[in-house]
């Protein structure tokens, strides 16, 4: 199943998502070939997570992990065998109203714990939803993954911006649509010993990226 995975990712997801996106990549010898590590990225798009695993080096694909939606993922048995198997996902259960972070975060957590814990990469999305792809904004980053930066203190925190993926394939729709897309990859943050400290840190690191994003253009 890894084979199997490795190949679909190389031959089919990996052109796929350069062709539609162009993935521009700046700081990509900041990503991470193995783990434990955790890479934090602006979140507006599905393609988002492909274009991720499509730049990363061939021999650290293995190790990759995307922290994605038990319950959007995992839903419909043929999306979730392909989540699974071939995305690699992390399947992390979303907080329903009213439910406090710190009461059930560590059941939350536990598949990303688990990763981390076997020296795999894990890629999170803080703001825990997609946006609406208007305008490349970020949303207000949970905290999760501050946890698991306390949990692992040795694992470098790689902040990413994505920038045009959620004009590629917006919330919502089906059809994407070829635009340049540009991936900036910051310098790793380490664990802080506070939550706060280090959300505010993670916060500022990925406005500043999308700061230096070059315009979007066709690809």
């Amino acid at each position: 199943m890894r084979w199997l995975r490795f190949l679909l990712l190389i031959l089919v997801a990996r052109p796929l998502a350069l062709f539609m996106t162009g993935a521009d990549v700046t700081g990509r010898e900041r990503l991470p070939l193995k783990g434990p590590a955790i890479v934090a990225a602006n979140h507006s798009s599905h393609v988002d997570t492909l274009l991720l695993l499509a730049i990363f080096p061939s021999r650290a694909l293995a190790r990759v992990r995307p922290a994605a939606a038990a319950d959007y993922f995992l839903k419909d048995p043929v999306i979730g065998w392909f989540s699974r198997h071939v995305i690699g996902i992390v399947p992390v259960a979303r907080l329903k109203a009213g439910q406090k972070a710190d009461r059930v975060g560590e059941d939350v957590l536990a598949p990303a714990r688990a990763a981390l814990a076997a020296g795999d990469i894990v890629v999170v999305f803080p703001e825990g939803t997609r946006g609406d792809g208007e305008g490349d904004g970020m949303g207000q980053l949970k905290s999760g993954v501050a946890r698991l930066a306390e949990a692992f203190p040795d694992a470098p925190v790689i902040p990413v911006w994505i920038q045009g993926a959620g004009r590629v394939l917006p919330k919502g729709e089906t059809i994407p649509v070829p635009l340049n897309c540009a991936v900036l990859v910051g310098e790793p943050l380490a664990w802080s010993g506070e939550r706060p400290a280090f959300m505010a840190k993670l916060r500022a690191a990925l406005l500043a990226l999308k700061d230096q994003a070059p315009p979007l253009r066709w690809s």
